[in-house]
């Protein structure tokens, strides 16, 4: 059996699409539904059991772990709200559970892969490779992610790793399953929603100065699935294209798609400045050193990807 945590997420959910594409159904799903809307990412995937992240205890994982065959937990749960400011929250929520689904991992030598984030680079003035000296996170979201990094390299360091552990830093994904996101989904959903409403599709004034390392969910599939099929490698590794491209580019590429689509420069929100990235590239040395070797589509083609599938099942896969 395999678990993914945050299973009916964004991330989560492609995840699971991407295991039953290897003939793999016999998954445990854990989340939480109180966003109902959630369960629609849940329609057109195969998996055993679902479990609400509450009831998802560490005395339960212990018990489900000495009572089933687990071979690998996919841990995507998280709060991944970048503007929220309740630190304990977030640090109880994202490191210290996180932590604890380790060692049980650890402990019984079963496989964990999981979500780490591009964020923990902060600006990005020191580069994207995967060394501290580049990791200086600019809101506690990010910081409950490189806190679990450093732990874990610690770990690594003391050859405390007896079995397969992945981080991936997930850059700037987009694609289908995120509609339950709110503000949080990415800026092609939110741009191609604002086409259909018949409204011109909002940019920051400045944007064609932000760079990020935008990455389709497929490709993020491709880089879990890679990492399910080889459990020799360990290691924490970027996720994401090598390549930075503006937010524009996303615009131009659905303007392609809707001839008559414009474009609005709006003013920056004073909430987000001097806590927004303005540029990431991931640097895929590492990745790409330990065998990972598929291309990486880049924003013209990924965008113009996950439009069909907004326009046929809007954005959830069928």
């Amino acid at each position: 059996m395999i678990i993914v945590t945050g299973g009916a997420g964004f991330i989560g959910s492609n995840i699971v699409r991407g295991l039953n594409n290897l003939g793999i159904d016999d998954i445990l799903i854990v989340d939480n539904l109180k966003n109902a809307s959630k369960h629609k990412n849940l329609n057109r995937i195969k998996f055993k059991d679902y479990i609400d992240k509450e009831d998802f205890t560490l005395d339960y994982l212990t018990s489900f772990v000495n009572n089933n065959k687990v071979e690998a937990i996919f841990h995507q749960g998280a709060c991944s709200d970048t503007m929220e400011t309740d630190g304990k929250y977030m640090m109880k929520n994202n490191y210290e559970y996180t932590k604890n689904v380790l060692h049980v991992c650890l402990d019984k030598k079963i496989r964990f892969l999981y979500a780490s984030s591009a964020s923990v680079y902060g600006n990005g003035e020191n580069g994207f490779e995967e060394d501290e000296k580049n990791e200086y996170p600019l809101n506690v979201y990010a910081f409950s992610k490189y806190q679990f990094d450093r732990y874990l390299n610690k770990l690594f360091k003391e050859n405390k790793v007896n079995s397969q552990v992945v981080g991936l830093r997930y850059f700037n994904v987009y694609g289908p399953q995120e509609n339950h996101k709110g503000r949080m989904a990415s800026v092609a959903f939110h741009l191609f929603n604002q086409i259909k409403a018949g409204e011109r599709m909002k940019i920051f004034e400045g944007s064609e100065n932000f760079l990020r390392d935008f990455i389709h969910i497929d490709d993020v599939v491709s880089v879990n699935n890679f990492f399910f099929e080889n459990e020799n490698k360990s290691g924490i590794f970027n996720c994401g294209t090598g390549n930075a491209e503006s937010f524009v580019e996303i615009a131009k590429a659905l303007k392609e798609v809707y001839k008559s689509a414009e474009i609005e420069y709006i003013a920056f929100p004073d909430a987000l400045k001097g806590k927004y990235q303005k540029y990431t590239q991931a640097d895929l040395k590492k990745l790409r050193a330990i065998g990972y070797d598929k291309p990486f589509m880049n924003v013209n083609t990924g965008v113009k990807k996950y439009a069909e599938v907004l326009e046929k099942s809007c954005g959830y896969l069928m």
